[in-house]
């Protein structure tokens, strides 16, 4: 288990709801990104950290957009667990060095034409970087610098403190519905903790990306700012988390997040089942072929 969920939390969270997906294939996948495997060994994560403030940033680098394979969650994951434990930091800034975009979301190519082997240590990949994040000790920040779909939307709703970049063009939201399936409900316990019940279920029913001023609305970022402070603002904000009692801070996070990681941490098992025997189908895979193929053509 995570070194941050033992500080945290001491139980489980649960897994995949059976039939989380449609057997129905897409009319689109503007959740799941095609990028290509890359095994060089440079870094993907580059981090920043100022003793003098106990503030580090987190830059995801991988081009083209952040998409979240294998490689990049372990990183992700790994680094802020090194985070975790270096006594000089008290809070984390997650941003993005690639330009209008966050992150945009699961790689396909970890799920498409791989084993049930590889897809099973793929989800356990993302079930390790939202355990971790959002149960974190630190005091974590999303710098959003650009669009953030599903899975970047997941990173950024982990967060303590949600800072948006004010451009109309960026989106983000938990869109699965636009591809026939339902998102896991620790993503949906997540985005319900951050804007609400039934502003969750109409996001979540009608696969909704909402602009950036429309996030900001409805609560899903904290604050929106010009596209070339984000990060910035994000540093001042972190000063003001960083001057309540640290103690008494860590308490109450873990009092609001603990019950939705105890769901996931005590049913893992089952939920990386759920998802492998999901995505190997034969119809599932199917559809996300075709999307590959029309990713190419649209490429041609």
């Amino acid at each position: 288990m995570a070194n941050a969920l033992r500080r945290l939390s001491k139980c489980g969270v649960a897994g995949f709801l059976p039939q989380v997906f449609s057997r129905h294939g897409p009319r689109t996948l503007p959740h799941l990104v095609c990028q290509k495997r890359n095994n060089s060994t440079s870094s993907k994560i580059k981090v920043d950290l100022d003793p003098s403030t106990g503030v580090a940033v987190m830059w995801m680098q991988s081009p083209p957009v952040n998409s979240l394979n294998l490689d990049l969650l372990t990183e992700f994951t790994t680094t802020l667990e090194k985070l975790e434990m270096d006594k000089s930091c008290r809070g984390v800034i997650i941003t993005s060095s690639l330009p209008k975009i966050f992150s945009a979301g699961l790689d396909i190519l970890e799920m498409y034409q791989t084993s049930p082997e590889h897809c099973g240590e793929f989800w356990k990949a993302v079930q390790e970087l939202w355990l971790n994040l959002y149960g974190s000790k630190l005091t974590t920040i999303a710098a959003i610098n650009g669009s953030s779909p599903a899975g970047g939307c997941l990173v950024s709703i982990s967060c303590d403190y949600r800072v948006m970049a004010d451009n109309p063009r960026y989106s983000i939201g938990l869109n699965e519905t636009l591809l026939g399936i339902v998102a896991p409900y620790w993503f949906k316990d997540t985005m319900a903790n951050t804007v609400g019940h039934r502003t969750t279920e109409l996001a979540l029913a009608l696969g909704k990306l909402y602009s950036a001023p429309e996030a900001l609305t409805i609560g899903l970022v904290d604050e929106l700012v010009p596209e070339d402070q984000v990060v910035n603002t994000a540093a001042q904000t972190m000063g003001k988390w960083l001057a309540i009692d640290e103690h008494a801070r860590q308490v109450t996070k873990a009092m609001m997040r603990k019950p939705t990681i105890d769901k996931l941490l005590s049913n893992r098992e089952a939920d990386v089942h759920n998802f492998v025997s999901f995505i190997t189908q034969a119809s599932v895979q199917k559809s996300l072929g075709m999307y590959l193929k029309m990713l190419k053509n649209r490429k041609g």
